[in-house]
């Protein structure tokens, strides 16, 4: 295997690559290979970002590194994505000594599976939202399995997450896009349109098809605004790559014939 999905995820390098990765739709008249490049290294950065938010519990560094980015570059985005960061934004600055347990509990009693609402669990999972039975390791698992094959990725070991985990999902979509700012340097467009095509579709039928249901539930289980901000932000920000994903190809397109 090529790539591996671990929890090596990095929530500082966010920051590093937040405005190429909301610079919205790009001028594909006018944008240089180096300008794409930017904008897919952007796209993976902040796709780290996301995986870390779900893997596990923040630590204080992480806390600290997020309180401390400049959320003034998402403006224009859309509306929702901006809302899930003001409201995190605003949670952090009242941040004290007891705020990285005060969240901690929050994600694990979400997250984590330790509280329920009405019998049901927020864990993150394609599985447990796409199957009738609610469980884990159904069709979906076994759909998200064999495409990180294809794609020649894995979990490394040690790992316990099932791989339709949204935080692998997140990590897998960051592979993407690195992969196509790769082939983009070499002049292969091809394959970098390719990449873009295969993150679009992951995205499409593998995450947008089931993170509305896990964050209709979850909002019954979190507490604090921080992580009601994460929900929110993620949405906006599935929604908004999903619009930078064909400026992208547009912009290579004019690249590849100009």
């Amino acid at each position: 295997m090529d790539e591996q999905l671990t929890d090596q995820k990095s929530v500082s390098s966010a920051a590093d690559g937040a405005t190429s990765a909301t610079e919205g739709a790009l001028d594909a008249s006018a944008a240089s290979v180096e300008e794409i490049v930017a904008a897919l290294e952007g796209r993976a950065a902040f796709y780290d970002f996301l995986a870390a938010l779900y893997f596990k519990p923040l630590t204080e560094e992480q806390i600290e590194n997020i309180a401390q980015m400049d959320f003034s570059v998402y403006e224009g985005t859309n509306e929702l994505f901006e809302e899930g960061l003001h409201d995190m934004s605003r949670f952090l600055r009242k941040r004290h000594t007891g705020t990285r347990q005060q969240l901690a509990v929050d994600f694990t009693m979400a997250f984590g599976g330790t509280a329920a609402w009405k019998g049901r669990y927020a864990v993150p999972y394609e599985s447990v939202f796409r199957s009738e039975e609610g469980l884990m390791f159904q069709e979906s698992y076994h759909e998200v399995y064999h495409l990180f094959r294809e794609q020649r990725v894995e979990r490394a070991a040690g790992y316990d997450y099932p791989d339709d985990h949204l935080s692998f999902m997140c990590e897998f979509l960051a592979i993407l896009s690195s992969r196509a700012a790769e082939a983009l340097r070499a002049g292969d467009y091809e394959g970098a349109r390719e990449q873009l095509r295969t993150s679009a579709g992951f995205l499409r039928d593998h995450m947008l098809s089931w993170y509305d249901r896990l964050a209709d539930l979850a909002s019954n289980i979190i507490e604090t605004r921080f992580y009601r901000g994460v929900m929110k932000m993620t949405k906006g920000f599935f929604l908004f790559d999903l619009e930078t994903m064909h400026g992208l190809s547009d912009a290579i397109n004019d690249l590849e014939f100009a």
